[in-house]
């Protein structure tokens, strides 16, 4: 017969760790700390072992204490993560669903889809969770957010990823530049430029210089910024030209700014649907996944330069 050990009692060893003390973990916890010490001493009476030991203001982990921590915390994770996926299976199941996405896709390519979704379903509530390509992947992996739509080159093989859409990147550059005499632009047009690039943690950024890897293209003093708002108005100022997918472009028409599409080679950012196939869903997020899944039979709108697939 195995160990008889329970989250409560996972907790309670957790609790004590973290807080340093029985009284910290009491509070925690929301329970009296004659529980905690009962539930803790039950631990140490059924491991034959003891986890903690006192000194004069802390309680530390023994060696043996330190050992059980690491399989505690792990199990803790687990369980709080089956029962968030869970959770969110009776949650959609009462209506409501949410849906993580990158900033650009949340602002330009949700409403429409989240517009058409509740219009045939006004009663369910619905959540977007808007944020960089790690966090929108978070999201799904903890169960936070149903599925989210990101950039397929972000989606580890734990997560299914489902092709829905492209947009094209284009040129944007400051009002006067010269580029506004062509009708369009390669990306060897940027060799030598100014450049207004987004920071490393975009996935933008991976794409843009990659093109540029590629085709050799060698630019001028590079500006970094992370969000779209700062490279808009960094760009309408003269600190550089920059490069910027279809679906972004839409959410900067507040900065006097220029664009032309790039070409030569003309570069799509795939998007995709992506979920957690060991996740149970609602009917409620099964439906918003179909939808998007079927948009483009649906006509759904999308901005000038994205079309979905």
């Amino acid at each position: 017969m195995g160990i008889d050990i329970g989250i409560r009692h996972l907790r309670a060893v957790a609790a004590v760790a973290d807080a340093g003390g029985y009284t910290g973990a009491a509070r925690k916890l929301h329970v009296a700390q004659s529980s905690v010490s009962r539930t803790v001493l039950e631990v140490e009476q059924r491991l034959g072992v003891r986890l903690f030991e006192r000194t004069t203001r802390r309680v530390h982990p023994t060696v043996d204490g330190e050992q059980f921590l690491t399989i505690a915390r792990r199990l803790l994770v687990e369980f709080d993560t089956a029962m968030n996926h869970f959770e969110g299976y009776l949650s959609g199941t009462r209506g409501s669903v949410s849906i993580a996405a990158l900033p650009s896709l949340a602002a330009t390519m949700l409403p429409h889809v989240l517009a058409k979704f509740r219009a045939a379903r006004p009663d369910v509530a619905v959540t977007v969770l808007d944020g960089l390509s790690q966090d929108v992947l978070d999201h799904v992996a903890r169960g936070s957010a149903d599925m989210a739509v990101t950039v397929a080159a972000t989606v580890p093989p734990t997560l299914h990823a489902r092709p829905i859409a492209v947009d094209r990147f284009v040129c944007v550059f400051p009002p006067g530049h010269r580029f506004a005499e062509h009708s369009e632009l390669a990306w060897n047009d940027l060799d030598g430029e100014e450049f207004v690039a987004f920071d490393p943690t975009s996935s933008i950024r991976a794409y843009v210089d990659r093109t540029l890897s590629r085709h050799g293209v060698r630019l001028g003093s590079v500006t970094q910024a992370r969000n779209v708002g700062a490279v808009a108005g960094l760009t309408a100022s003269g600190l550089g030209v920059s490069a910027v997918p279809g679906l972004v472009l839409p959410m900067m028409t507040f900065a006097e700014i220029d664009s032309r599409p790039l070409v030569e080679p003309v570069v799509e950012r795939d998007i995709c649907l992506v979920h957690d196939p060991t996740r149970p869903l609602s009917r409620t997020a099964l439906a918003l996944m179909e939808l998007l899944a079927n948009a483009r039979s649906q006509r759904l709108r999308l901005p000038a330069g994205a079309r979905w697939v």
